[in-house]
């Protein structure tokens, strides 16, 4: 689950991450009202979507004047913003954020990710701030550092120093990285974040750290106990499809392909999009049923396949252990009556009440394709699919 910048430095502000004021704006009248709270000369119109680039697609403008801030967040409002990150169909934008201006002596970059290679909390740093760290580690591995924590011993003195004298900070200044560092950990670990980013880390003529701008992701396995970050969900920066997923409690990833595919199990879910590719196909959503569904949510997550105009095919692709073939047989035949099927639609059942299944999606008297392997299924949807575009 992501939150907008806006709300990832309230977050970081309460663990005692130094932040410029700023306040959140609907409408370019309340932008002018912030702008004015907050005294100026110099203020920073930002438009709060969820995606990076911002800045490269025109949602970061600094304003002179009180009449520039409204007509920035007027012009900026109701925009369709178009990032690197966004894809060429952009978000629109709804909200901005009023901030402060900063004398900005240096940019750093400063970042949080829970590495699973290492089970570990790992920050990265550069003297490159401002620009996409992907851009830096392609250019010059080196010029990033890294610091894991030890889950058992947590944030020492030690890592936030090393990180200091990495981004070639001195004096004060390294004590001050230090202390923001730890609350940078704190907040990710009691949060249950799985990235952090501030990007830039802004060094001030005063020799002050200041996080300029924050993107925080979360874990959203951990999200029952962090009722306090679900409120900060804006569903209109989610996918529909997506949305209604978690409604029925299914892991759902939607794609650009035309081969939908219904998959129990995350590991299976990635070899079917894998071998629909090998095939010659376009997988249209990762979709992982899960281990115990139950014929409504298979009925839901076949109608939620099918709700995607891209969709000219479906493969079924079930290895039930826990998960019943004959459940999932019931699924797929109800959710198919009722959305009148019309797309090709091939089934590779095995495992647990396999015959039952079968039996029940061949006494349908719907057209529907069996398989016998995976390799098969993936050969005759891309076959059925690409004969239906001929």
């Amino acid at each position: 689950m992501n939150i907008h910048e806006y709300q990832a430095k309230a977050l970081l502000s309460g663990y005692g991450v130094p932040i410029l004021k700023g306040k959140v704006a609907w409408t370019a009248e309340e932008a002018l009202e912030a702008a004015q709270g907050l005294g100026g000369p110099v203020w920073v119109v930002k438009a709060q979507i969820h995606a990076g680039g911002r800045g490269k697609g025109g949602g970061v403008k600094l304003a002179r004047s009180l009449d520039e801030v409204k007509d920035l967040a007027a012009k900026m409002l109701g925009m369709t913003l178009v990032t690197h990150q966004t894809g060429p169909q952009g978000r629109l934008v709804k909200r901005v954020y009023i901030e402060d201006g900063c004398d900005i002596a240096r940019e750093l970059y400063l970042g949080a990710v829970l590495d699973r290679t290492s089970s570990r909390v790992t920050f990265m740093a550069s003297k490159e701030g401002g620009v996409e760290i992907e851009e830096v580690a392609a250019r010059d591995p080196d010029a990033i550092t890294k610091v894991s924590i030890d889950p058992a011993a947590g944030f020492q003195p030690h890592h936030g120093r090393t990180l200091a004298f990495a981004l070639g900070l001195k004096g004060k200044e390294v004590g001050k990285l230090v202390a923001f560092v730890k609350g940078l950990y704190a907040c990710f670990v009691e949060r249950d974040a799985s990235l952090v980013e501030i990007n830039p880390l802004v060094l001030t003529g005063g020799g002050d750290l200041v996080a300029l701008d924050a993107k925080m992701n979360f874990d959203s396995n951990a999200l029952y106990r962090q009722p306090k970050i679900v409120e900060l969900r804006d569903l209109d920066e989610e996918d529909a499809h997506e949305i209604e997923a978690s409604k029925h409690e299914l892991n759902y990833i939607k794609l650009d392909g035309n081969i939908a595919c219904m998959v129990n199990g995350a590991g299976l879910a990635m070899a079917t999009m894998d071998i629909i590719k090998l095939y010659g196909g376009e997988p249209a959503n990762f979709l992982d049923v899960g281990g115990g569904a139950t014929k409504e949510r298979v009925t839901a997550a076949f109608k939620l396949l099918l709700s995607d105009p891209n969709v000219e095919g479906v493969l079924v692709n079930i290895f039930g252990g826990i998960m019943r073939c004959d459940v999932i047989a019931e699924g797929v035949v109800a959710a198919a009556r009722e959305v009148n099927l019309t797309v090709p639609l091939v089934v590779r059942l095995e495992g647990t009440n396999v015959e039952l299944g079968k039996d029940i999606l061949k006494k349908s008297g719907l057209t529907i394709t069996p398989a016998d392997d995976l390799a098969d299924a993936a050969q005759k949807i891309v076959a059925a699919v690409q004969g239906a575009r001929a």
